[in-house]
Protein backbone atom coordinates (compact mmCIF):
# COMPACT_ATOMS: atom_id res chain seq x y z
CA UNK A 1 0.00 0.00 0.00
CA UNK A 2 1.22 3.33 -1.20
CA UNK A 3 2.14 5.64 2.27
CA UNK A 4 -0.98 7.70 2.76
CA UNK A 5 0.59 10.96 3.30
CA UNK A 6 2.47 10.59 0.07
CA UNK A 7 -1.41 10.33 -1.42
CA UNK A 8 -2.53 13.53 0.25
CA UNK A 9 0.87 15.32 -0.82
CA UNK A 10 -0.07 15.43 -4.09
CA UNK A 11 -3.47 17.88 -3.80
CA UNK A 12 -2.98 21.44 -4.51
CA UNK A 13 -4.52 23.23 -1.72
CA UNK A 14 -5.79 26.56 -2.39
CA UNK A 15 -5.22 29.41 -0.21
CA UNK A 16 -7.27 30.91 2.23
CA UNK A 17 -8.53 27.40 4.19
CA UNK A 18 -10.80 28.50 6.95
CA UNK A 19 -11.76 25.84 9.33
CA UNK A 20 -14.59 25.99 12.45
CA UNK A 21 -14.24 23.20 15.16
CA UNK A 22 -17.72 22.27 17.61
CA UNK A 23 -18.64 19.76 20.48
CA UNK A 24 -21.95 18.02 19.72
CA UNK A 25 -24.39 16.40 22.32
CA UNK A 26 -26.13 13.66 21.37
CA UNK A 27 -28.64 11.61 23.80
CA UNK A 28 -28.48 8.00 23.04
CA UNK A 29 -31.66 5.84 21.91
CA UNK A 30 -31.30 3.60 25.02
CA UNK A 31 -28.20 3.46 27.52
CA UNK A 32 -25.04 1.46 26.83
CA UNK A 33 -23.54 -0.29 29.46
CA UNK A 34 -20.13 -1.74 29.98
CA UNK A 35 -17.94 -2.89 32.04
CA UNK A 36 -16.60 0.98 32.72
CA UNK A 37 -19.85 1.76 32.89
CA UNK A 38 -23.14 3.09 31.35
CA UNK A 39 -23.55 5.90 28.69
CA UNK A 40 -26.85 7.66 28.70
CA UNK A 41 -25.03 10.38 25.77
CA UNK A 42 -22.24 11.52 24.20
CA UNK A 43 -20.32 14.53 23.09
CA UNK A 44 -18.97 14.67 19.63
CA UNK A 45 -15.87 16.65 17.99
CA UNK A 46 -17.13 17.69 14.65
CA UNK A 47 -13.97 19.51 12.34
CA UNK A 48 -15.06 21.34 9.26
CA UNK A 49 -12.21 22.30 6.51
CA UNK A 50 -12.80 25.16 4.02
CA UNK A 51 -11.08 25.85 0.76
CA UNK A 52 -11.47 26.17 -2.48
CA UNK A 53 -15.10 26.44 -2.70
CA UNK A 54 -15.73 22.75 -1.05
CA UNK A 55 -15.93 21.84 2.39
CA UNK A 56 -14.01 18.25 4.47
CA UNK A 57 -15.60 17.06 7.63
CA UNK A 58 -14.67 14.84 10.28
CA UNK A 59 -15.92 13.57 13.64
CA UNK A 60 -14.83 12.78 16.68
CA UNK A 61 -15.31 11.00 20.14
CA UNK A 62 -13.55 12.01 23.35
CA UNK A 63 -12.87 8.82 25.30
CA UNK A 64 -12.44 9.38 29.04
CA UNK A 65 -10.55 6.01 29.49
CA UNK A 66 -7.46 7.53 27.37
CA UNK A 67 -7.55 10.46 29.54
CA UNK A 68 -9.96 13.05 26.90
CA UNK A 69 -12.38 15.38 27.61
CA UNK A 70 -14.57 17.13 25.25
CA UNK A 71 -12.77 20.47 26.06
CA UNK A 72 -9.62 18.84 25.92
CA UNK A 73 -9.80 17.48 23.01
CA UNK A 74 -11.21 20.23 21.10
CA UNK A 75 -8.94 22.44 22.79
CA UNK A 76 -5.69 20.27 20.61
CA UNK A 77 -8.40 20.81 17.45
CA UNK A 78 -8.33 24.79 17.83
CA UNK A 79 -4.45 24.37 17.68
CA UNK A 80 -4.07 21.98 14.96
CA UNK A 81 -6.68 23.85 12.94
CA UNK A 82 -4.65 27.41 13.66
CA UNK A 83 -1.95 25.82 12.52
CA UNK A 84 -3.40 24.25 9.24
CA UNK A 85 -4.45 28.70 8.81
CA UNK A 86 -1.45 29.66 9.30
CA UNK A 87 -0.64 27.77 5.79
CA UNK A 88 1.35 24.40 7.10
CA UNK A 89 0.59 21.52 5.40
CA UNK A 90 -1.15 18.38 7.11
CA UNK A 91 0.94 15.89 5.60
CA UNK A 92 4.30 18.22 7.55
CA UNK A 93 2.82 18.16 10.68
CA UNK A 94 0.58 14.75 10.80
CA UNK A 95 3.31 12.81 12.50
CA UNK A 96 4.02 15.22 14.94
CA UNK A 97 0.46 15.13 16.07
CA UNK A 98 -0.43 13.15 19.22
CA UNK A 99 -2.91 9.80 18.14
CA UNK A 100 -6.40 10.39 19.61
CA UNK A 101 -9.54 11.77 18.89
CA UNK A 102 -8.52 15.56 18.27
CA UNK A 103 -6.34 14.21 15.38
CA UNK A 104 -9.14 12.06 14.16
CA UNK A 105 -11.22 14.90 13.52
CA UNK A 106 -8.77 16.59 11.52
CA UNK A 107 -7.04 13.80 9.81
CA UNK A 108 -10.43 12.89 8.54
CA UNK A 109 -11.64 16.39 7.57
CA UNK A 110 -8.33 16.68 5.07
CA UNK A 111 -9.05 13.58 3.58
CA UNK A 112 -12.69 14.43 2.59
CA UNK A 113 -11.81 18.20 1.92
CA UNK A 114 -8.94 16.15 -0.61
CA UNK A 115 -11.61 14.02 -1.96
CA UNK A 116 -13.75 17.26 -3.15
CA UNK A 117 -11.16 19.41 -4.40
CA UNK A 118 -9.57 16.58 -6.59
CA UNK A 119 -13.00 15.44 -7.52
CA UNK A 120 -12.09 11.80 -6.32
CA UNK A 121 -13.12 10.01 -3.72
CA UNK A 122 -10.82 8.61 -1.06
CA UNK A 123 -10.12 4.98 -1.83
CA UNK A 124 -9.49 6.42 -5.39
CA UNK A 125 -6.24 8.74 -3.16
CA UNK A 126 -5.27 5.51 -1.67
CA UNK A 127 -5.58 3.52 -4.76
CA UNK A 128 -8.38 0.83 -3.10
CA UNK A 129 -11.04 -0.30 -5.41
CA UNK A 130 -14.53 1.65 -4.73
CA UNK A 131 -16.09 0.82 -1.04
CA UNK A 132 -18.54 -2.17 -1.12
CA UNK A 133 -21.33 -2.67 1.56
CA UNK A 134 -20.14 -4.03 4.76
CA UNK A 135 -21.75 -6.11 7.38
CA UNK A 136 -21.31 -5.02 10.59
CA UNK A 137 -21.66 -6.51 14.07
CA UNK A 138 -25.12 -5.02 16.75
CA UNK A 139 -23.63 -4.38 20.26
CA UNK A 140 -25.56 -5.97 22.87
CA UNK A 141 -24.82 -4.25 26.60
CA UNK A 142 -24.19 -5.83 29.73
CA UNK A 143 -26.90 -7.18 31.09
CA UNK A 144 -28.52 -9.61 33.55
CA UNK A 145 -28.66 -13.47 31.18
CA UNK A 146 -32.17 -13.53 31.17
CA UNK A 147 -32.02 -9.55 30.18
CA UNK A 148 -28.98 -10.13 27.76
CA UNK A 149 -31.09 -13.25 25.96
CA UNK A 150 -34.28 -11.81 25.14
CA UNK A 151 -32.13 -8.52 23.71
CA UNK A 152 -30.44 -10.84 21.55
CA UNK A 153 -33.56 -12.42 20.25
CA UNK A 154 -34.80 -8.86 19.84
CA UNK A 155 -31.55 -8.16 17.98
CA UNK A 156 -32.37 -11.22 15.71
CA UNK A 157 -33.15 -9.42 12.19
CA UNK A 158 -29.27 -8.41 12.29
CA UNK A 159 -27.00 -11.14 11.16
CA UNK A 160 -24.37 -10.97 13.87
CA UNK A 161 -23.67 -9.76 17.15
CA UNK A 162 -21.23 -8.44 19.59
CA UNK A 163 -21.74 -9.27 23.32
CA UNK A 164 -19.80 -7.15 26.15
CA UNK A 165 -19.25 -9.09 29.38
CA UNK A 166 -18.93 -7.23 32.81
CA UNK A 167 -16.39 -9.64 34.63
CA UNK A 168 -18.39 -10.15 37.47
CA UNK A 169 -18.70 -13.63 37.43
CA UNK A 170 -22.32 -14.00 35.33
CA UNK A 171 -20.30 -14.02 31.95
CA UNK A 172 -20.76 -17.43 31.24
CA UNK A 173 -24.46 -17.65 32.39
CA UNK A 174 -24.57 -14.48 30.31
CA UNK A 175 -23.29 -16.24 27.05
CA UNK A 176 -24.74 -19.77 27.62
CA UNK A 177 -28.03 -17.88 28.08
CA UNK A 178 -27.85 -15.93 24.97
CA UNK A 179 -26.56 -18.72 22.59
CA UNK A 180 -29.81 -20.64 23.99
CA UNK A 181 -31.48 -17.49 22.67
CA UNK A 182 -30.70 -17.46 19.03
CA UNK A 183 -28.46 -20.93 18.35
CA UNK A 184 -27.16 -20.32 15.02
CA UNK A 185 -26.37 -16.28 15.51
CA UNK A 186 -22.73 -15.57 14.85
CA UNK A 187 -21.13 -13.64 18.15
CA UNK A 188 -18.36 -12.04 18.99
CA UNK A 189 -17.27 -10.93 22.72
CA UNK A 190 -16.16 -7.94 24.15
CA UNK A 191 -15.06 -8.24 27.89
CA UNK A 192 -12.99 -4.23 27.68
CA UNK A 193 -10.31 -5.69 30.28
CA UNK A 194 -12.04 -6.70 32.98
CA UNK A 195 -11.14 -10.16 33.13
CA UNK A 196 -8.35 -11.61 35.06
CA UNK A 197 -5.94 -14.49 33.74
CA UNK A 198 -7.53 -16.45 36.03
CA UNK A 199 -11.14 -15.55 34.93
CA UNK A 200 -10.03 -15.96 30.95
CA UNK A 201 -8.58 -19.63 31.95
CA UNK A 202 -12.28 -20.41 33.69
CA UNK A 203 -14.31 -18.87 30.93
CA UNK A 204 -12.59 -20.04 27.75
CA UNK A 205 -14.16 -23.04 27.50
CA UNK A 206 -17.14 -21.62 27.69
CA UNK A 207 -16.68 -19.33 24.70
CA UNK A 208 -15.47 -22.41 22.71
CA UNK A 209 -18.68 -24.40 23.81
CA UNK A 210 -20.79 -21.77 22.67
CA UNK A 211 -19.20 -21.07 19.46
CA UNK A 212 -17.67 -17.83 19.70
CA UNK A 213 -15.96 -16.18 16.65
CA UNK A 214 -13.14 -13.97 18.52
CA UNK A 215 -13.02 -12.89 22.37
CA UNK A 216 -12.20 -9.15 22.22
CA UNK A 217 -9.44 -7.85 25.11
CA UNK A 218 -10.12 -9.66 28.05
CA UNK A 219 -7.33 -8.70 30.00
CA UNK A 220 -6.15 -4.58 31.26
CA UNK A 221 -4.13 -3.00 28.31
CA UNK A 222 -0.37 -3.59 29.87
CA UNK A 223 -1.32 -7.08 31.03
CA UNK A 224 -1.08 -9.04 27.72
CA UNK A 225 1.96 -10.45 28.60
CA UNK A 226 -0.67 -13.03 30.53
CA UNK A 227 -1.54 -14.12 27.96
CA UNK A 228 1.31 -16.37 27.40
CA UNK A 229 0.96 -20.22 27.24
CA UNK A 230 -3.10 -19.83 26.98
CA UNK A 231 -4.16 -22.21 24.38
CA UNK A 232 -6.34 -19.32 22.27
CA UNK A 233 -9.94 -21.78 22.42
CA UNK A 234 -11.14 -19.10 20.58
CA UNK A 235 -9.26 -16.65 18.62
CA UNK A 236 -8.12 -13.64 20.94
CA UNK A 237 -8.23 -9.84 19.88
CA UNK A 238 -6.68 -6.99 20.77
CA UNK A 239 -8.20 -3.18 21.20
CA UNK A 240 -7.10 -1.05 24.16
CA UNK A 241 -3.95 -2.74 23.83
CA UNK A 242 -2.84 -1.40 20.37
CA UNK A 243 -3.57 2.20 19.03
CA UNK A 244 -1.20 3.03 16.45
CA UNK A 245 1.17 0.75 14.17
CA UNK A 246 4.06 1.10 16.32
CA UNK A 247 2.16 -0.86 19.09
CA UNK A 248 2.40 -4.27 17.46
CA UNK A 249 5.90 -5.54 17.95
CA UNK A 250 4.87 -5.16 21.59
CA UNK A 251 1.62 -7.08 21.52
CA UNK A 252 2.28 -9.10 18.39
CA UNK A 253 2.86 -12.40 19.75
CA UNK A 254 -0.04 -12.47 21.89
CA UNK A 255 -3.33 -11.74 19.95
CA UNK A 256 -4.74 -13.22 16.98
CA UNK A 257 -7.10 -9.92 15.88
CA UNK A 258 -5.88 -6.26 15.72
CA UNK A 259 -9.16 -4.24 16.30
CA UNK A 260 -8.61 -0.61 14.26
CA UNK A 261 -10.13 2.39 15.77
CA UNK A 262 -10.10 5.82 14.12
CA UNK A 263 -10.38 7.70 17.70
CA UNK A 264 -7.34 5.14 18.83
CA UNK A 265 -5.34 5.61 15.81
CA UNK A 266 -5.63 9.90 15.60
CA UNK A 267 -7.68 9.44 12.16
CA UNK A 268 -7.46 7.42 8.56
CA UNK A 269 -4.14 8.06 7.86
CA UNK A 270 -2.58 6.20 10.47
CA UNK A 271 -5.30 3.53 10.49
CA UNK A 272 -4.44 2.81 6.92
CA UNK A 273 -1.14 1.69 8.11
CA UNK A 274 -1.76 -0.07 10.90
CA UNK A 275 -4.44 -2.17 9.10
CA UNK A 276 -1.59 -2.99 6.32
CA UNK A 277 1.26 -3.32 8.84
CA UNK A 278 -1.28 -6.35 11.02
CA UNK A 279 -2.08 -8.11 7.63
CA UNK A 280 1.63 -8.06 7.27
CA UNK A 281 2.13 -9.29 10.76
CA UNK A 282 0.16 -12.44 9.83
CA UNK A 283 -3.15 -10.66 12.38
CA UNK A 284 -7.11 -10.94 11.28
CA UNK A 285 -7.90 -7.03 11.25
CA UNK A 286 -11.12 -6.09 12.71
CA UNK A 287 -12.39 -2.19 12.83
CA UNK A 288 -14.30 -1.02 15.03
CA UNK A 289 -15.60 2.66 16.68
CA UNK A 290 -17.18 4.83 19.07
CA UNK A 291 -20.24 6.20 19.96
CA UNK A 292 -20.88 8.44 16.83
CA UNK A 293 -22.84 9.05 13.91
CA UNK A 294 -22.48 7.90 10.35
CA UNK A 295 -19.52 11.03 9.83
CA UNK A 296 -17.47 9.26 12.05
CA UNK A 297 -18.39 6.02 10.47
CA UNK A 298 -17.91 6.78 6.65
CA UNK A 299 -14.12 6.49 7.12
CA UNK A 300 -14.38 3.50 9.33
CA UNK A 301 -16.09 1.88 6.17
CA UNK A 302 -12.69 2.40 4.23
CA UNK A 303 -10.87 0.54 6.73
CA UNK A 304 -14.03 -2.49 7.70
CA UNK A 305 -12.78 -2.97 3.90
CA UNK A 306 -11.71 -7.12 3.86
CA UNK A 307 -12.25 -6.81 7.42
CA UNK A 308 -12.69 -10.16 9.24
CA UNK A 309 -14.84 -8.57 11.92
CA UNK A 310 -16.67 -5.34 11.43
CA UNK A 311 -17.74 -3.67 14.37
CA UNK A 312 -19.16 0.07 12.99
CA UNK A 313 -22.81 -0.04 14.97
CA UNK A 314 -22.67 3.46 16.64
CA UNK A 315 -25.72 5.24 14.23
CA UNK A 316 -27.82 2.07 15.67
CA UNK A 317 -27.34 2.87 19.09
CA UNK A 318 -27.58 6.61 19.33
CA UNK A 319 -30.83 6.28 16.90
CA UNK A 320 -30.57 8.77 15.53
CA UNK A 321 -28.13 10.23 12.35
CA UNK A 322 -26.82 12.83 10.35
CA UNK A 323 -28.09 14.09 6.97
CA UNK A 324 -27.05 11.64 4.56
CA UNK A 325 -26.32 9.24 6.99
CA UNK A 326 -24.83 5.87 5.75
CA UNK A 327 -27.94 3.12 5.28
CA UNK A 328 -28.11 0.62 7.81
CA UNK A 329 -30.28 -1.91 6.70
CA UNK A 330 -30.36 -4.81 9.66
CA UNK A 331 -26.38 -5.44 9.34
CA UNK A 332 -25.78 -4.39 6.20
CA UNK A 333 -23.98 -0.74 5.56
CA UNK A 334 -24.07 0.85 2.63
CA UNK A 335 -20.72 2.94 1.89
CA UNK A 336 -20.92 6.68 2.65
CA UNK A 337 -22.50 9.54 -0.06
CA UNK A 338 -19.94 11.94 -1.30
CA UNK A 339 -22.27 14.44 0.88
CA UNK A 340 -21.74 12.68 3.29
CA UNK A 341 -17.99 12.25 3.40
CA UNK A 342 -15.43 10.79 1.10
Amino acid sequence: MTEPLECLAGIDWPAGLTSHAALEEWTLHAPFIIARGRQDEITVATVELKAGGKTGRGESCPVEHYGETPQSVLGQITEMLSRLEAGERWVDIHDELPAGAARNAVDCAVWDLAAKLSGKSVTELVGMPELEPVFTVYTLSVGTPDSMAKAAIAANAHSRLKVKLGGDGQDAARIRAIRAAVPDMPLIVDVNEYWSREMLLENLPVMAECGIQMLEQPLKAGDDAELEGIDHLVPIGADESVHVTSDLTRISSWYDVVNIKLDKTGGLTEALRLKNAAISDGKLTMVGCMLGTSLAMAPAHVIAQGCAFVDIDAPLLVGKDREFGMVYEASRVSPPVPELWG
